[in-house]
């Protein structure tokens, strides 16, 4: 590479950056959304049990008698997390300033082969007096491959606002 190609100066911190979710300002009430899809994985289970130690049987065995349905279940907060990951990722990442509040139902259960996905609505808005902040209340609406809901979970976070001029 040729120092003509390559530029010695700093960063432009002006310019904008990848990556960067919403800040409040970005959002409208009835705005909706949806995610990537996952497939769930054996690793996934295996990995998400070890860390967590949900070392239920239902988990750990495959082909479990005493079980209530056939397959390898997930647990909940597995789904859970990993559409969280996709939202961390694209709608709140460097904005999301705290969880406050949280309500999930599961409707379905999820299995090892199962593709997930979500819908997520922005049911409302509340700047706060504070920093240009907002409470932003979402509903996130979680579905299989076959477009069976799944789950259920309304999450109410802090988010960042734009930054004053």
């Amino acid at each position: 590479m040729s120092s003509a190609a390559f530029s010695t100066a700093a960063v432009d911190r002006n310019l904008p950056q990848l990556g960067r979710g919403f800040v409040w300002q970005d959002l409208t009430v009835g705005q909706r959304m949806r995610t990537f899809r996952r497939t769930i994985t054996e690793t996934d289970l295996v990995n998400f049990i070890s860390v967590t130690g949900m070392l239920e049987a239902i988990f750990i065995e495959e082909g479990y008698e005493g079980g209530a349905m056939a397959g390898r279940p997930v647990p909940g907060a597995l789904t859970y997390t990993l559409i969280e990951g996709f939202i961390l990722q694209t709608m709140i990442q460097g904005t999301g300033l705290a969880m406050l509040e949280l309500h999930q139902k599961i409707l379905a259960p999820v299995v090892v082969g199962d593709t997930i996905e979500a819908v997520i609505e922005v049911t409302d808005i509340r700047p706060t007096s504070r920093s240009g902040r907002a409470v932003v209340t979402s509903r996130i609406d979680v579905f299989n491959q076959h477009g069976t809901p799944v789950m259920t979970y309304t999450a109410t976070r802090l988010l960042a606002g734009r930054k004053a001029d």
